[in-house]
């Protein structure tokens, strides 16, 4: 097996990066002209995802996210003086947690004789939920 780690740089507290180039590369230069690849992000606060990389459908993400786990609600791990032993600069991040479970963190892309199986409008984003942040993404070649 084949692997890579992709280090990434998000700016904003929600922002989603396009992986589709990086995982052509990778099947070119790692791959084999059947498998699959393995997309997995590293933290608890972002998600990998398949889907149409379209400005307001993404904006209508972030909404739904929000109604689904609103930052700033009564979210226990919050409450950061409860919590032993954590950093001072601890952010209060549980609804990016939250909706990093709603989203996943790792999608599984079929390769077929050396191309990504991906319909006309499916990309593969990282969906940084809690940034600005330094992020990693592992990339796992699967033999057929």
């Amino acid at each position: 097996m084949t692997s890579q780690l992709l280090s990434l740089s998000t700016e904003a507290p929600f922002q989603y990066l396009p992986l589709t180039a990086a995982l052509r590369q990778f099947v070119q230069v790692h791959g084999e002209r059947d498998g699959a690849v393995v997309v997995s992000g590293q933290h608890t606060t972002t998600a990998v995802i398949i889907n149409e990389l379209e400005e307001r459908l993404l904006m209508d993400l972030k909404r739904w996210l929000s109604r689904m786990a609103p930052p700033g609600d009564d979210w226990k791990h919050d409450d950061l003086h409860l919590r032993p032993g954590i950093p001072d600069d601890e952010p209060r991040n549980a609804h990016a947690h939250l909706q990093a479970l709603l989203l996943g963190n790792q999608v599984t892309v079929n390769v077929c004789n050396g191309e990504l199986q991906l319909g006309q409008y499916q990309d593969v984003l990282l969906v940084e939920l809690d940034g600005p942040r330094q992020r990693k993404v592992s990339l796992q070649w699967l033999s057929a």
